[in-house]
């Protein structure tokens, strides 16, 4: 059976890591027992850490993670790299904010028999138009850098081979604020076997969410030059 590694990130989830952590277990005890929950606490100022430290020894193979605040895109590559370190054969990656259904994870896992790398696509989206928005921009800069078009660029939903992770995660400085929307154009840039499923994303079950609209507009800026500097960084690897 794969060893899949579940990685979330996690900021200030006090309001829902208890739950994320009981809803999402029983999912990874059934993928095997090498399988593993690993959450990243990105230096949150409430409890989450706590939360989850209270509840290792109740749930032997999740693996709770502290590091200093880097923001969500940073966390995710963090997670990607200590899967791959820790011999991962497959990465799933969702969020810990409770919008995504552990009762989907079995389509994926299904598709992954024939393709390297299974990404959710969201038709509906529960955290409301302006994040529609923000996403239909998204692939409107994955379409203008690396010229492909994608379904859905940064859902966290996604059960890839952490094989094909590996080609491509240091492609991006480890500061990357979107790597999900970079490696999704990847994927399909240089053809690797992928599949797009639907997958309900529901509203944030508690908690605030820390993007607001001012650090969307930033992050937006930013990455405008960072999608350049790794379109250069693919480019570069389309002629070799």
């Amino acid at each position: 059976m794969s060893k899949i590694f579940f990685v979330l990130p996690a900021y200030n989830e006090e309001a829902n890591i208890a739950e994320t952590i009981g809803r999402w277990y029983p999912v990874v005890e059934k993928a095997g027992a090498d399988s593993r929950l690993v959450i990243a606490n990105d230096g949150s100022k409430d409890k989450t850490m706590e939360i989850m430290e209270s509840l290792k020894d109740k749930y032997p193979q999740f693996i709770p993670l502290s590091k200093p605040n880097s923001g969500h895109g940073p966390t995710v590559i963090y997670l990607y790299k200590y899967a791959i370190e820790q011999g991962a054969d497959f990465i799933f990656q969702t969020d810990s904010d409770g919008q995504t259904n552990p009762d989907e994870f079995p389509a994926f896992l299904e598709a992954s028999r024939d393709y390297d790398c299974v990404m959710g696509c969201r038709p509906v989206r529960g955290d409301g138009k302006d994040r529609k928005m923000v996403e239909n921009v998204l692939r409107s800069y994955v379409w203008l850098f690396f010229h492909v078009w994608v379904p859905d660029a940064n859902a966290p939903f996604r059960l890839m081979k952490a094989s094909v992770v590996k080609k491509y995660i240091n492609l991006m400085p480890s500061d990357f604020n979107l790597p999900n929307a970079v490696l999704a154009a990847c994927f399909s840039k240089f053809r690797e076997r992928v599949k797009y499923i639907d997958i309900t994303f529901k509203p944030r079950q508690g908690g605030v969410n820390s993007i607001n609209p001012k650090k969307i507009l930033k992050i937006g800026w930013k990455a405008i030059s960072d999608f350049w500097k790794v379109s250069r960084e693919v480019c570069r690897k389309t002629k070799d």
